[in-house]
């Protein structure tokens, strides 16, 4: 019997903390990435972001507007203990509000209202090996 390639084994579901205050658009969004077989973690706030942030992720995708903080900083702590990639999402999209984002050390910035095939196309960019440059 051959030996297993480590192309034959399947690859482990990308595990995303999706931080949006706004709940239909969480349970939303967290539904459809579901489908699309992402492992979804939903927190509503910088605080449980940091609360479940106590495991490993391997994407954040975050509103930059929370009830208790900024995403930008929310990323800039989580970056500060743990590897991790990121999608900034606002309602603002100057150069100004991407290039922040980019500061913080989120892979890209998309605006609302998001399109879900735009999404899902930064997710595959964002969390490729290459995935580390801003390519917004």
């Amino acid at each position: 019997m051959p030996a297993q390639s480590r192309h034959d084994r399947p690859t482990p579901r990308l595990r995303i903390l999706l931080v949006e205050d706004h709940q239909d658009s969480a349970d939303m969004l967290s539904q459809l990435l579901t489908l699309h077989d992402y492992e979804m973690t939903v927190a509503r706030s910088v605080q449980e972001a940091l609360a479940a942030a106590s495991r490993e992720f391997d994407l954040l995708i975050s509103d930059i507007r929370l009830p208790d903080g900024s995403g930008l900083e929310l990323m800039r702590r989580l970056r500060a203990n743990q590897d991790i990639r990121g999608i900034a999402v606002s309602g603002f999209g100057t150069e100004e509000d991407r290039q922040r984002s980019l500061e913080a050390g989120y892979g890209t910035h998309l605006t609302n209202p998001l399109d879900f095939n735009q999404l899902l196309e930064a997710i595959e960019r964002v969390s490729a090996p290459q995935g580390r440059q801003g390519d917004v």
